[in-house]
């Protein structure tokens, strides 16, 4: 039976990205709505859109509208567009005294504000399209407060009456806290028990923790990382209550979208190829290192880095173990992005000590994100914690193998090479120390040069299937669940 599904997204692939977020809530959206579910994306409409390239359409009713937020007054407007290569919609809150900013997120006093007042809008909105929806799915902190409105704040509203809610942690880090003197931005003062009362009294609201309280179900994007965010060491203060919620925490490893990131017919490279057509991606790799300069052959291993420079990303486990490699090893580095300044002057310099074997690019490029997963031979990964992560999933869809931390969802996705049994994606490693890091990146240079287990190596990463049409699924089978309690 279709079901009715409402999603609250404060990003979505291509219109609004700067993480896995985004990616993974446009093809969880095309995959349900393929799937014959009526599935309605809310998520706001800033300034960094371009308003021209959509096809946007006022819904009619919800123009100009008031919006309470506390002892805030807004007004905004509904407008509908579809996300590429589907007929599912997405609906964009214009609200500019939210939205018009400089970037996506801010460090703004409101901040909070933005995303309460964008789960309030999704509720009016359900109302107003008298559009009743089975399941209400919040995503990270920014809609977190959506179970607890659901069930207290429209709860007199029969719309709602068999909503079950659902709340996906991406990434437990971002939690949105902000002052408790806002609290009645939240709810009004006699409804205020509602709220965590102990970080009342520290002075503080935690949104994600209370979505974590009211949520009917919790889910967060691998398997492993539902385990690791019980404890000490990665649960950020909400293992306590992510314990107590445990019966509802469900790990689901997040899909590829495969229809945007395949080497068959991946709509950047000049050339395709498939598992069976290899030698395609090595007339790739030699065009990829003439274009960026480097001079290096292309039987060179080369290296790829496609990454937020920040320090839960495992950058510092890089500053001596490349140098090192670089000095000792035949290899080459290709690395693309950008995030705090250390990192990002670490792989300036290396670029600059390593002249025609280092290319960094600075910033974000998506053609040039794809050209690295398809020509790299190596992928590094080695987070100090990754949710899900998506990189090591491309890569091996590319015939890139992956070399990552056992952490989250780069345990759940990749499989240790085995040369015994031939089976295996990948190459693993535990500690988080450099000399952790450093033995599997040698391991890694050493069976490059036995290209008889790489390339099984690489057909075997090829050859798994991570799509939302397996991985969809189980958020159906949740949905199903819940809408049957």
């Amino acid at each position: 039976m279709p079901l009715q599904i409402c999603f609250i997204c404060s990003e979505v692939t291509p219109l609004s990205k700067t993480g896995g977020l985004a990616d993974v809530s446009g093809a969880l959206l095309k995959y349900l709505h393929g799937a014959g579910h009526d599935i309605r994306l809310f998520t706001p409409l800033y300034a960094q859109i371009d308003r021209d390239k959509l096809a946007l359409q006022p819904v009619e009713g919800l123009q100009d509208i008031a919006l309470e937020v506390g002892p805030h007054r807004y007004r905004y407007s509904l407008l509908r567009t579809r996300l590429a290569g589907t007929r599912a919609a997405v609906y964009l809150v214009d609200c500019p005294a939210l939205y018009a900013r400089p970037s996506i997120y801010t460090t703004g006093a409101d901040e909070h504000l933005r995303f309460l007042a964008l789960t309030h809008a999704a509720f009016q909105c359900c109302q107003h399209m008298a559009f009743s929806p089975d399941i209400l799915h919040c995503h990270d902190w920014h809609a977190a407060f959506g179970p607890l409105f659901l069930k207290y704040v429209y709860s007199w509203d029969q719309l709602f009456k068999r909503t079950r809610s659902v709340l996906t942690i991406h990434n437990i880090g971002y939690q949105g806290i902000f002052p408790a003197a806002a609290a009645d931005a939240v709810v009004p003062g006699a409804n205020q028990y509602l709220l965590h009362q102990d970080d009342l009294r520290a002075g503080q609201i935690n949104s994600l923790k209370h979505g974590i309280l009211y949520a009917d179900a919790i889910t967060t994007v691998s398997p492993t990382y539902a385990r690791e965010i019980c404890t000490d060491e990665y649960g950020m203060g909400l293992q306590t209550v992510l314990r107590e919620r445990g019966d509802a925490l469900v790990g689901i490893l997040n899909g590829v979208d495969y229809d945007d990131w395949d080497p068959r017919t991946d709509r950047y490279l000049s050339k395709h190829y498939d598992v069976r057509h290899l030698a395609n991606k090595l007339v790739l790799k030699a065009e990829f290192l003439a274009q960026i300069g480097l001079s290096v052959g292309p039987r060179t291993p080369l290296a790829g880095v496609v990454s937020r420079l920040a320090r839960q990303k495992g950058m510092d486990l890089l500053f001596d173990t490349l140098p090192r490699a670089l000095e000792k090893r035949d290899l080459a580095v290709a690395a693309l992005g950008n995030g705090e300044a250390q990192y990002e002057e670490f792989f300036a310099q290396l670029q600059r000590d390593f002249p025609g074997r280092v290319h960094f690019h600075r910033g974000y490029s998506d053609e040039l994100a794809h050209w690295i997963e398809a020509v790299s031979d190596l992928f590094l990964m080695p987070s100090l914690y990754e949710p899900c992560g998506l990189n090591q999933l491309y890569s091996m869809k590319y015939g890139t193998v992956p070399l990552v931390r056992k952490t989250g969802g780069l345990a759940d996705s990749v499989q240790p090479y085995d040369s015994a049994t031939k089976r295996g994606t990948g190459f693993l490693f535990e500690e988080f120390a450099p000399p952790a890091f450093e033995g599997a990146l040698n391991r890694a240079l050493d069976l490059y040069t036995d290209q008889s287990h790489w390339r099984q190596m690489v057909r075997n990463g090829m050859r798994q299937d991570f799509s939302w049409d397996r991985q969809g699924e189980k958020y159906v089978d949740l949905y199903k669940k819940l809408s049957a309690a």
